[in-house]
């Protein structure tokens, strides 16, 4: 076992670790930036659209709401989730980077 010290410039993993976040604000732009009004300004995500545009399984979505963090409509059999809420919990979610 090593005692060597891990960082950005030395550990290829990390190294792309970073470059994700760096490129996140990019993707969270395009990914809000996308979606038409459709109603009182405000626009709705499926199920099949916001795993598609998170990058999850529909299943995750489904035990995020099971568990109450992830706020949601259900008209009928039909579940939708609003665009302003999903933009808080990804704002709120997110950690700066660290020294």
């Amino acid at each position: 076992m090593s005692n060597e010290l891990i960082t950005r410039e030395n550990n290829e993993r990390i190294k792309s670790f970073f470059l994700s976040l760096d490129r996140l604000p990019s993707l969270m732009e395009r990914l809000f930036s996308t979606r038409q009004s459709t109603l009182n300004g405000e626009s709705y995500y499926t199920d099949k659209e916001l795993s598609e545009k998170l990058k999850i399984s529909r299943r995750s979505l489904q035990d995020y709401r099971n568990e109450g963090r992830i706020p949601y409509i259900q008209l009928g059999g039909k579940i939708l989730y609003r665009s302003s809420d999903i933009e808080k919990l990804l704002e709120d979610g997110y950690h700066g980077r660290f020294k």
